[in-house]
This record gives C-alpha cells, sequence and structure tokens, in this order.
C-alpha cells in the first residue's frame, strides 16, 4: 500500500514538473507579445490617405448639421455649446485608445507619461491651434447663414490652403512635392475668387425672386400677402428664458412653399435664428474670409507642436506625441468656445435675441444632432492630424476638400442654388470642378516623415 502510494505521488510530482516546463517555455512567448504591443502610429502613406479620407468625409458632414439646426430656429449660441462637449470627448477617446494601448518609447511616450513631462512650449502651440480653431469654427457657424454652407466652406478651405499648406510645405523640411504642391495652392486660389463669384450671382438671383413675390421684408421680420392683400405676419414671439420658440397661428397654417422660390426663402428666413433677407452682402464675406484666415493657422501650429521645428523643447525632452498634442489642442478649443458662447448668450450679436444658460440647458431640440457634429469633427480633425504626422501636414490639407461633401449636402437638404441662373450654376459647376482639381494635385504632393 504504501509502494503504491510512493508512486502514484512520484506520477503527480512528475505531471506538475512537466506542466511548469511547459508553462515556462510559454511564458517568454507572451512576455514578447506583450512587449512587442507598442503605440499605434501611422507610418506609411496609404494608411495617411485612407485617414485623410476619413477626415474628409466626417469634417463635411458636421458642418450640414450645424446648418440645418440654425434653419431650424436653434440658437447658434445654444448648438455650439453642445458641440464643443463632445468635441473635446473625441479627443479624450483618442488620447486614451491610441495614445495608451501598447508600450511607448523614449522618444514616444504614451499619453498619461507626457502628461507630466516639461514640454510646455509644445503644449502652447498645440493650444494656440485650437484658439485659432475656436475662433474659426464659431465665425463660420454665422457665416453659413449669411454666404450659404457651400461657398463658406469653399473660401475658408482655399484661404487654408492657400496660407496654411505653404507654411506646413516649410515647416515639414519641404518633404512634399513643390513642383505638384503650389499648383495645387494656385488651383485653390482660383477656386476662392470663384466662390465668392458663386455667392454675388445667387444673391442677385434671390433679389430677383424677392422683388417679384408679394412679400415684404423689413428689419428682422418678412411678412407674405394673402389672397385679400393682407400681410400676414410671420416675426416670431421669443420666450428664450423659458427656452421656448414660438410662432404666429398663420405662420403655422402657412403652406409649404417649393424650394428655390421667393416664398421659399421667406419661410426659411421666418423659421432661422440668424435672419439674413436684406443683409450686407460683404458683411457675410468679411465673416467668411475671418475665418479662412483662423483656419490656415491651426495646422501650422499644430505641426510645431508635434515636429518642434524652432527647437522650443529642452535637450533630451520627447516631443509631443500626436495623441497627447491633439488632447492640449482640444482642451483650448474648448475652453474658448465655452467661454465665448456663454457671453454671446447675454451679448448677443447679429441681431440674434438675448439668451441664458438656464435657457441653453432647457433648449433640448436638435441637442443629439449637435453632439453628433462635435464627435464627428472631433474625429476628423484627429484622423487629419494622424494622417499628417506621416504624410507631411502640406499633404494632409487635401482634407479641406470638405467643401464638395457640404455642397452635396447644401443642395441635398437646404435647396441651396434650386431655381437660380444659368450664370449661377456655370459658375459653381467651375468652383467644384477647379476644387476636384487641386485636391487630387495636392494629395499627389504626399511625402513621407523620416522617423
Amino acid at each position: 500500500m504504501f509502494f503504491l502510494n510512493s508512486l502514484t505521488w512520484r506520477f503527480e510530482s512528475t505531471h506538475i514538473v512537466l506542466e511548469l516546463q511547459v508553462l515556462e517555455a510559454f511564458l517568454p512567448s507572451v512576455k514578447k507579445r506583450s512587449v512587442d504591443l507598442k503605440m499605434y502610429v501611422v507610418e506609411d502613406k496609404g494608411g495617411a490617405i485612407a485617414l485623410m479620407l476619413a477626415a474628409l468625409l466626417f469634417l463635411g458632414t458636421w458642418p450640414a448639421v450645424l446648418t440645418l439646426l440654425e434653419q431650424r430656429g436653434r440658437l447658434p449660441q445654444h448648438t455650439y455649446l453642445d458641440y464643443s462637449i463632445t468635441n473635446l470627448l473625441a479627443a479624450v477617446l483618442i488620447a486614451l485608445t491610441f495614445g495608451q494601448i501598447g508600450d511607448g518609447k523614449p522618444d514616444m511616450p504614451n499619453f498619461f507619461a507626457q502628461l507630466s513631462q516639461d514640454n510646455w512650449p509644445s503644449i502652447s502651440f498645440a493650444m494656440a491651434g485650437g484658439i485659432v480653431l475656436s475662433l474659426g469654427n464659431l465665425s463660420t457657424q454665422y457665416a453659413w447663414a449669411f454666404v450659404g454652407l457651400s461657398v463658406t466652406e469653399v473660401i475658408t478651405s482655399s484661404i487654408t490652403v492657400v496660407i496654411g499648406t505653404t507654411m506646413n510645405y516649410f515647416l515639414d523640411d519641404r518633404i512634399n512635392k513643390a513642383e505638384i504642391l503650389f499648383p495645387g495652392v494656385g488651383c485653390f486660389l482660383v477656386a476662392v475668387c470663384l466662390g465668392s463669384a458663386v455667392h454675388s450671382s445667387n444673391a442677385a438671383d434671390n433679389e430677383v425672386k424677392l422683388s417679384g413675390s408679394s412679400s415684404q421684408c423689413k428689419g428682422n421680420s418678412c411678412a407674405i400677402e394673402d389672397k385679400d392683400g393682407k400681410k400676414d405676419a410671420s416675426a416670431k414671439a421669443m420666450n428664450l428664458e423659458d427656452g421656448v420658440r414660438c410662432s404666429s397661428d398663420s405662420n403655422l397654417k402657412m403652406e409649404k412653399a417649393k424650394v428655390g422660390t421667393a416664398e421659399f426663402l421667406i419661410q426659411l428666413e421666418n423659421k432661422r435664428s440668424i435672419k439674413v433677407l436684406g443683409s450686407n452682402t460683404y458683411k457675410g464675406l468679411g465673416i467668411v474670409f475671418f475665418a479662412g484666415v483662423c483656419f490656415s493657422l491651426f495646422s501650422p501650429a499644430f505641426n510645431l507642436a508635434t515636429n518642434d521645428q524652432w527647437h522650443t523643447l529642452k535637450e533630451g525632452v520627447p516631443h509631443l506625441v500626436v495623441y497627447t498634442a491633439f488632447f492640449y489642442f482640444s482642451v483650448s478649443c474648448f475652453v474658448i468656445a465655452v467661454a465665448l458662447n456663454i457671453f454671446f448668450l447675454y451679448k448677443p450679436v447679429l441681431g440674434l435675441p438675448r439668451s441664458s444658460f438656464v435657457a441653453y440647458l432647457k433648449d433640448w431640440r436638435g441637442r443629439h444632432w449637435a453632439l453628433l457634429a462635435g464627435l464627428l469633427c472631433g474625429f476628423g480633425n484627429g484622423f487629419q492630424f494622424m494622417g499628417g504626422q506621416a504624410a507631411g501636414y502640406a499633404a494632409a490639407d487635401a482634407v479641406q476638400a470638405l467643401p464638395l461633401v457640404s455642397t452635396f449636402w447644401g443642395i441635398l437638404l437646404f435647396g441651396e442654388y434650386r431655381r437660380s441662373s444659368k450664370k449661377t450654376y456655370v459658375l459653381l459647376v467651375s468652383m467644384l470642378l477647379m476644387f476636384i482639381i487641386a485636391v487630387a494635385v495636392l494629395m499627389a504632393s504626399s511625402g513621407h516623415r523620416k522617423n
């Protein structure tokens, strides 16, 4: 009996030893795999172009969402506050996933590791980029109402490329092909001129439509005469302290007009939050050009934040990883947006009614769309920067093709350029064709950043 027990114990001991030996043989491979798990960084041109295309779709769609809310009467201050929340959330998600998953390296630390490093010069550049982007986005929110979604996006994007791409080319040590890049920049400049011409022609078409209709616009209200010649006042009653916007009964009974007609323009004017009929054309274009200048500066500032071309960091301090830089970039963008929009609640501009923070909290109309727009813009900007770090920020400006997407949404959702003149259509097609050529040429100039 003792012999059998001893034999059993030896067998079990041998079995345990064999299991330990197998486990020891397996552990090195597991350890090696965990060490091989590195931070995800796009380094090839193909991955960079894929990110640019995704950014193009996202960045071209979110303006259409905000425009839709403005045309339905939601105050832009309310919409932009919602948008800012999820825009920051997108940057946090990118930092905690792409920037934290995997092991960092001495020259490429993880997100949390970089938060405690002495890299404030680069952080300052990233935050400066966020400030100018926030000012540009805030300006375009008003410009869409005056100039239209399509023209606004074309002009601002073209100015961004003309100024920003030129700056990025020299900051990136000329890794992009100049003989291809700068002809593309020239095409964008032509697109700016065509965009201005489209807006002027379309504004003239609208004036002709309104002059031939039985409608009258004065100040911030419009009216349509009924069959008896009596004016149907459609100025809206406002009760923004309670977060409610009311309309007159006669306006609610008004039949839906055909897209592109004078009656359609009047109905749109009565519903939207920003009143633009009869306003100065140069006011809208002035806002657009200011936004374009702001947009042209945020990408070069981000470039300086991640690559430190001006050698502002102390020796031995690694450059900001694109995910960390984007986090600081988005934080400053969020702070400026919230501060300015809360100020505009109580001190509105462009004839908007006064509101309050309490009214904003109560205004749930379209809030989910505003939150979606923030996510689209946040991930779009993040993908643009990830692609730019790999293929050069000058080439990444090809995502400024977003007006192609925005124009599609403008025509499909908002009826822009319906029933316009042949001159307007010719200018519109010419503008879009020039823009397509410019984007193709710009992407063809893509280079490869040496690590």
